[in-house]
């Protein structure tokens, strides 16, 4: 749920709106509270022992904005793509990791000229591309071997190991890649990449996925005598949108890599985080007005000016998004205001498609027109992952508090 005190922030801009409009278009905005990004990414990074290296995954939200007040705070940056190499560029010269499974030449050789550390290797046919960019160029790529893992690591909403998908190399594939990689003279192994998951909200699997990458990258550098000495394991760190009061327990994880890190002390191994959703989410809020609220066919609706195309996820997902309602108690119009008391709601957008619901059937004790709806944990893949320009209307505010 909301903070008292993220809650009270969001609350008074809302109230601030609601007194100074006039042109009396309803309210809808992204609203991010920086301060308290920067207290939960100061926790995360202290958390973390020696051994560790936080990265923040900048595709969960890409605001120039928040990359400002993350960047003293963490280690560097993950990237995958061009646009974010540039983004990252303007505002840090902290260390890049460059991740995704289509790069282009054009972006590898940016990489190269910049401050990306190292490159994840995706697939054969990208390590050749990759030696032939470092041999016309006279230079050596520090590489991590994207592994797909054989074994599905966790019950997550969204997997890219361990299942058939278009990221890394198979697994039984690996000791191939690093014998194909070990004949250039233009690429360096530095380690093995594992990001197998996306909004794991199970604390103690992640830490035996943790435990299981790192027994991996152990077994290949001593197999192939490399001098490998990093393990990433992503990101996939969950938010939970559908029951808030049960989050992922940090906690646990955070133990967890503090006992890897006496374990395997005299490994001299360095791991390496990539935090996105979990690091940003808490931070957003999209705040949208209600427009109108009607019964169809014995269930209630309410619709709102925003929707899918500010904040995707709940319809790409078919989940209902966490949310409050803001009353307001003004009501202008002459006529009667439509309402909803006690009963379950469906909270829909105003796009012209059916698919465009961000809350489905859930218990509300009184909406009405005219009042705001605040989605929590929208501080990642909200604005940036959406359709903006479907059907045309005008965007959110966004707003920094």
């Amino acid at each position: 749920m909301l903070t008292l005190e993220k809650k009270n922030k969001v609350e008074a801009y809302i109230q601030e709106q609601l007194q100074h409009r006039e042109s009396g278009d309803p309210i809808c905005a992204y609203v991010y509270d920086l301060e308290r990004l920067k207290t939960h990414a100061k926790g995360i990074k202290e958390s973390l022992p020696a051994s560790c290296r936080l990265y923040y995954a900048v595709k969960a939200n890409p605001d120039r904005r928040l990359l400002e007040v993350l960047e003293p705070v963490i280690d560097g940056f993950e990237v995958a793509s061009y646009g974010e190499i540039s983004n990252v560029g303007e505002v840090s010269d902290k260390p890049m990791l460059f991740g995704g499974p289509g790069k282009k030449d054009r972006e590898i050789r940016t990489a190269l000229q910049t401050n990306v550390e190292y490159l994840n290797v995706e697939s054969f046919h990208e390590l050749n591309r990759m030696m032939h960019i470092a041999e016309q160029l006279s230079v050596t790529i520090p590489v991590l071997l994207r592994v797909n893992l054989s074994k599905n690591v966790s019950d997550s909403h969204i997997r890219m190991s361990g299942v058939p998908t278009q990221f890394g190399v198979d697994e039984r594939d690996i000791p191939g890649l690093i014998t194909h990689a070990l004949q250039s003279d233009y690429i360096d192994i530095k380690g093995f990449h594992f990001h197998a998951m996306s909004n794991n909200l199970d604390a103690k699997s992640h830490v035996k996925f943790v435990g299981m990458c790192i027994e991996k990258s152990l077994s290949w550098k001593k197999q192939f005598a490399l001098d490998a000495s990093i393990v990433n394991v992503g990101g996939g760190i969950g938010i939970n949108y559908w029951n808030p009061e049960e989050p992922f327990e940090w906690n646990i994880l955070a133990d967890g890599l503090a006992d890897y890190h006496e374990t395997y002390q005299e490994q001299d191994l360095t791991l390496f985080l990539e935090i996105g959703r979990y690091m940003v989410a808490g931070c957003g809020s999209y705040v949208s007005e209600v427009l109108d609220v009607k019964t169809n066919h014995d269930e209630h609706f309410a619709v709102i000016r925003g929707g899918s195309h500010h904040l995707r996820m709940p319809a790409a997902w078919k989940i209902s998004h966490p949310f409050n309602v803001f009353s307001v108690e003004e009501w202008h119009y002459p006529f009667v205001r439509p309402e909803v008391i006690d009963a379950k709601l469906t909270i829909a957008g105003e796009l012209c498609t059916p698919n465009d619901v961000l809350v489905r059937k859930e218990h509300v004790d009184r909406l009405r027109a005219g009042d705001i709806v605040i989605f929590q944990y929208a501080g990642a893949y909200g604005w940036t992952i959406s359709h903006h320009d479907f059907l045309s209307h005008p965007h959110p505010e966004i707003v920094f508090i």
